[in-house]
């Protein structure tokens, strides 16, 4: 009987931004070894789509977020999954119940979103929050990838 692949999501609040990024630097950290999906507590539009400086930070790091969508909680209900990364206290206060056990993971990175100044100084914003959360992730993959045989 095949094992199933352990799933993780990784919640934001619009998932616009932080979300797709970490999206994005799990799949990448753990290729097929875990299915990895985001989603925000209050997501806007899928037309609204990710966040344009999020995906120019990716881009710099060579990650391709551009063809991610923006996904509600909502559409995950019902479903399991080994851990729930949280990627700011509002999604982790909003966070529903899910079936099984999930490990609950919250991190707090600053909403780039929330950043005034130059187009850099709000890049700048986008680049910090996606070292965070390479930082933050990167130590997750390790634990929940387990000790190596």
């Amino acid at each position: 009987m095949p094992t199933r692949i352990p799933r993780v999501l990784i919640l934001g609040t619009d998932n616009s931004g932080r979300s797709q990024m970490g999206e994005g630097i799990l799949r990448q950290l753990a290729g097929d070894t875990i299915d990895v999906v985001s989603a925000g507590v209050r997501a806007g539009s899928p037309a609204t789509g990710v966040h344009p400086l999020a995906v120019e930070a990716m881009r710099e790091a060579e990650l391709d977020i551009s063809l991610q969508r923006v996904k509600s909680v909502e559409q995950f209900r019902g479903q399991e999954f080994e851990a729930i990364v949280t990627v700011c206290d509002e999604a982790r206060d909003a966070c529903p119940a899910f079936a099984g056990r999930a490990a609950r993971v919250p991190y707090n990175i600053p909403d780039p979103a929330a950043a005034a100044g130059t187009p850099e100084e709000r890049l700048e914003a986008y680049r910090r929050a996606r070292d965070l959360l390479f930082t933050c992730l990167c130590e997750f993959f390790t634990v929940l990838a387990g000790p190596a045989e």
